[in-house]
């Protein structure tokens, strides 16, 4: 059985940091975040494959970092410099397959995820 439970959600202002983490009953070949905000659609934050390798969406990028504890099969997302933007539930994922590659810098794409934890709020405010 799948588990993926995320915490470290909340609310920060502008400018702040968070870190979520992501406790899985283990770590897949592709782990990502992704986040909703109310009225939007889900969108990728970014992924981590089992070599370490990580995509970010260009929204995120050199702003958020990803990053995995396999000892402990914990999936992180250290947030910095927040914008009000960023406000939305927040998902880990899991895929079993490679992640794909990001040039374009997109962000993954969810539809291709099939384990998803319950999700944490992050709120930022002006």
């Amino acid at each position: 059985q799948v588990q993926l439970v995320e915490s470290g959600g909340g609310s920060v202002q502008a400018g702040g940091s968070l870190r979520l983490a992501c406790a899985a009953s283990r770590l897949w070949t592709c782990m990502g975040w992704f986040r909703q905000a109310p009225g939007k659609e889900r969108e990728g934050v970014g992924t981590v494959d089992t070599d370490g390798t990580t995509t970010y969406a260009n929204s995120v990028k050199g702003r958020f970092t990803i990053s995995k504890d396999n000892a402990q099969n914990t999936l992180y997302l250290q947030m910095n410099s927040l914008k009000p933007e960023d406000t939305a539930m927040y998902y880990c994922a899991a895929n079993t397959g490679w992640c794909a590659t990001d040039i374009a810098g997109t962000g993954p794409n969810p539809a291709i995820f099939g384990y998803w934890g319950q999700g944490t709020q992050v709120t930022v405010s002006s």
